[in-house]
């Protein structure tokens, strides 16, 4: 009997992949495809849902094709996706209502002063877990409802259709404006700041407060279970998972206990703690959310530090400043020099999210002397990502009972050594990065594998992992701290530099 695969679609905010794996969690094929990045104002950031749906409508041929199966060769189909960007859509025709808003989108600002003084921040820690932020999917939801002319209305009467990037892709994997399934997993739910974070179910407080109508939401399934059939693209084959893109990271990464922790280095960076079926609120300003849930077992939660910026800085120095020309040369430019030279940059482009949570706040560059090359910015753009990861991972030790050992990370920025030493440093645990550095898509893989019948059991996926890289921490405990305290001293100067409009 020929063999057969998972098939992992993987929307993210840069590119969509589709990747094929085997029983032993090994990458068979891979097909990528970017999409454009739209940035219409300053601090605006939206992509085209129906340019990622065609890119998907691509990509799937060819990762087969590079399998050399078809459809019947595919077991089941997961599916992670970038989580809180917002997507609407005509039930009837499914054009989308405008562009998609990114997470990283921060034209709700506004918004969150006026919703988070009303019922103050308990109200919502209390209910979904998270605080008032331009990150999560509410806002951005409310806005559009008050911003496009008649679009209240059309929700309301259940003509319009609301959704973050895995409903959008499923409904129409699963035939689109003809009876396509309209649903989301927990994970991404819990990122909407409309979900109870308890019962898993959209809460009626909540979305009385932000005023959202009920009849345009998804139903809310769990991370792992027949979803149904796809009849585009794959037809007859069964999506059985769907998972926000860093629950499934943590999945792939088989953190599947509680204390365990991993790290994705993309354009933003995510670390997340598993906190078992506990549900830890957290006192220091990380995030309380769903990790995953597998069937009708009970869910898994899980502690997360946000961080906005991380990668997105080095594209930025690539193809905004024009100091690098691809993002590997960072590290060897970084290389020319000893140290930051006295400089450090806070990339707080959209805010800062984890532990500070200060839509106020902007990038700076300090300790700009005559000496600073651009080796030197170099240098500081990579440790930004280590400082912005050592204030998460002590916020987490401080929320958790036990401190963290080890630290399992993934994603693009990875492979840059450099970096990874820096991390290991700051933080001072081992830094350890897996074979299959492709978590993300891997843990969408397992999710849909296992509800699936793929594979039978948690121990199988873990008996997959194998390390293929470790950083030792080797920097002196006295010149840590002290670059930590430079590094504070520069977040300070990032705050309060947006101010709200004047009055009259």
């Amino acid at each position: 009997m020929a063999e057969r695969y998972v098939m992992s679609i993987d929307q993210g905010t840069n590119s969509t992949r589709c990747i094929l794996f085997d029983h032993r969690g090994r990458l068979v094929s891979v097909a990528q495809r970017e999409h454009h990045q739209h940035f219409p104002r300053p601090g605006w950031v939206e992509h085209d849902a129906v340019e990622i749906w065609q890119n998907l409508q691509r990509i799937v041929p060819e990762a087969l094709s590079g399998a050399g199966v078809d459809q019947a060769g595919v077991a089941a189909v997961g599916v992670a996706n970038q989580r809180e960007t917002t997507v609407l859509w005509d039930r009837r025709t499914g054009a989308p209502v405008g562009r998609a808003i990114v997470w990283q989108d921060t034209r709700t600002a506004p918004l969150v002063e006026e919703f988070g003084e009303r019922p103050g921040e308990e109200f919502f820690l209390e209910r979904c877990g998270l605080p008032p932020s331009t990150y999560f999917s509410a806002l951005r939801l409310r806005w559009l409802l008050d911003h496009v002319t008649g679009l209240r209305q059309r929700a309301e009467d259940g003509e319009v259709l609301f959704g973050t990037m895995e409903t959008w892709l499923i409904w129409n994997l699963t035939g689109g404006a003809d009876g396509g399934l309209h649903i989301t997993d927990a994970t991404n739910a819990s990122r909407t700041m409309l979900m109870n974070i308890r019962t898993l179910t959209w809460d009626d407080e909540l979305l009385a407060f932000f005023g959202v109508p009920r009849p345009m939401l998804p139903e809310i399934r769990s991370s792992a279970e027949i979803y149904g059939e796809a009849r585009a693209l794959l037809p007859g084959v069964r999506i059985t998972a769907a998972l926000g893109d860093q629950q499934a990271a943590l999945f792939g990464q088989t953190c599947f206990s509680p204390g365990e922790a991993k790290c994705t280095y993309g354009t933003g960076s995510f670390l997340l703690l598993n906190t078992g079926n506990d549900l830890v609120r957290s006192r220091h300003g990380l995030l309380t959310t769903v990790a995953y849930r597998i069937g009708d077992q009970r869910p898994v939660y899980a502690l997360e530090g946000s961080i906005a910026v991380t990668g997105a800085l080095v594209q930025w120095f690539r193809d905004r400043l024009g100091l690098i020309s691809s993002a590997p040369e960072i590290e060897t430019l970084a290389r020319t020099v000893d140290d930051n030279g006295g400089c450090y940059i806070v990339p707080a482009f959209s805010g800062l999210f984890a532990p500070r949570w200060r839509s106020d706040a902007r990038g700076v560059i300090v300790g700009l002397t005559s000496y600073i090359t651009k080796g030197h910015l170099a240098r500081a753009v990579l440790e930004a990502t280590g400082w912005q990861t050592r204030e998460v991972v002590d916020a987490m030790n401080a929320d958790s009972s036990v401190a963290l050992r080890q630290l399992k990370v993934d994603g693009g920025m990875t492979s840059d050594n450099l970096l990874m030493q820096f991390v290991a440093d700051v933080l001072d645990v081992p830094v350890v990065r897996p074979l299959v550095a492709e978590t993300v898509s891997l843990g969408a893989a397992y999710a849909a594998g296992l509800a699936a019948g793929y594979w039978p059991d948690l121990a199988v996926l873990r008996s997959n992992w194998h390390r293929a890289a470790q950083w030792l921490p080797d920097m002196d405990p006295a010149r840590r701290e002290e670059e930590y305290d430079n590094w504070r001293r520069a977040v300070e100067r990032s705050l309060d530099w947006v101010r709200p409009p004047r009055s009259g």
